[in-house]
């Protein structure tokens, strides 16, 4: 029986789900753009949207907003602005709220950049996958590796202390010395942060459908085993699966996610997640996908999706499907605060995991080994709801 006792942090996540191009590897929730973008439109409804959500976290302050999509940065700065407004309206942020926004390197995106940062934006994640052309091209992306670098300059121009930079890695026909130069190229450029990721083939995309050849699995393990060392070698601190940050530069929003916190999420095919301490329990929502439902709906009903409370079983499952993407894991006591649950309903769990050497448990914290990254799928299969019944 869950007992929550304090709420965790929340966020706040907007959908923007437009794009110029549908990437054939891209499994998001984004449709290409085929007439003029209904900013004013959207923009209303993300509000009344949130307006219908407020009753659920009256009271309780905003730490991060992530503006994802789709290409948000296709929004005019006028319309980003109004957005922030109408947040700010209703929400309660913290004085050190972060607020992020998702950027392509197309040229028209560079050109707000600094309208952006003057409105209240202050952290940019740009999603350059390679600074390598042929690759770019392998991936459908519309920028060339030069746009990609002036992006990132123009970013830097505009003032944005946190830039983010996506890479993707284990592209197809890749060496590890193309993807070396791919971290070589973003050192120089100097981000606070950088995605790193590889490339994996989803479902219902264009990929899926017709796969390309993709490095193999030895491969794969000297690409990521060369990357991870250069980028230590350059003071990126790896702090998540793929996430690797200059000290004090990780992103507080995604950090939120990990930790299974709250977090609000507006938009067409956006999710929720709420704690609720008067009910005594949590709530899972999503909305709509269509951005033409979505924008159409005339009651909040009819823009949600679904929902779901989850058990105390999903919400441990849930929780450690996350947590141990961290490489420094979580406390015991953030464990009970998040799940509302005592840490012995997972010991007989933890237990297996550690003598399989996937975590190492302490006193004070539960952090997966070298091993338990690795094999991350391993590790928390041993916590699923069916295994523990």
């Amino acid at each position: 029986m869950q007992h929550f006792t304090e709420l965790p942090p929340l966020s706040l996540y907007v959908h923007i789900p437009w794009c110029v191009k549908k990437c054939p590897y891209c499994d998001f929730n984004s449709h290409e753009l085929k007439d003029t973008l209904p900013e004013k439109k959207y923009i209303d409804t993300l509000l009344a949207d949130l307006d219908q959500q407020l009753v659920n976290i009256w009271g309780r302050r905003i730490q991060s907003i992530f503006i994802g999509g789709g290409t948000p940065s296709l929004f005019s700065s006028e319309a980003i602005n109004q957005l922030l407004s109408g947040l700010r309206a209703r929400l309660n942020f913290s004085p050190d709220t972060e607020i992020t926004l998702e950027a392509n390197p197309g040229t028209v995106e560079q050109g707000r950049f600094e309208e952006f940062f003057s409105i209240g934006i202050n952290r940019i994640s740009i999603g350059v996958q390679s600074f390598n052309n042929k690759h770019l091209r392998q991936l459908g992306r519309i920028h060339s590796a030069r746009e990609a670098i002036k992006a990132i300059e123009i970013a830097h121009k505009a003032d944005f202390k946190r830039i983010n930079i996506d890479l993707m890695y284990g592209l197809p026909g890749q060496s590890a010395g193309e993807a070396l130069g791919d971290l070589q190229c973003a050192f120089a450029l100097k981000p606070e942060h950088i995605s790193h990721y590889q490339l994996t083939i989803e479902p219902n995309t264009l990929f899926h459908h017709q796969p390309p050849l993709l490095p193999d699995d030895e491969q794969l393990a000297d690409i990521e085993e060369a990357c991870r060392e250069q980028l230590s070698a350059h003071d990126y601190q790896r702090y998540e699966i793929s996430a690797f940050a200059r000290p004090g530069q990780e992103c507080k929003h995604n950090l939120n996610y990990w930790q299974f916190g709250d977090y609000v999420g507006i938009g067409a095919g956006a999710h929720g997640k709420i704690t609720r301490s008067d009910q005594q329990n949590i709530q899972r929502y999503w909305m709509v996908k269509n951005p033409r439902d979505y924008l159409d709906a005339t009651e909040q009903a009819q823009r949600l999706s679904g929902s779901k409370l989850l058990s105390d079983r999903e919400t441990t499952f849930e929780f450690l499907l996350n947590a141990f993407r961290l490489v420094d894991g979580f406390s015991s006591e953030l464990f009970q605060l998040h799940c509302g649950q005592p840490i012995s309903t997972i010991e007989k769990g933890l237990q297996l995991a550690e003598q399989k050497d996937l975590i190492n448990w302490g006193l004070k914290e539960i952090k997966p080994t070298k091993l338990g990254l690795q094999y991350l799928n391993n590790l928390t299969e041993i916590f699923l709801p069916e295994k523990n019944d």
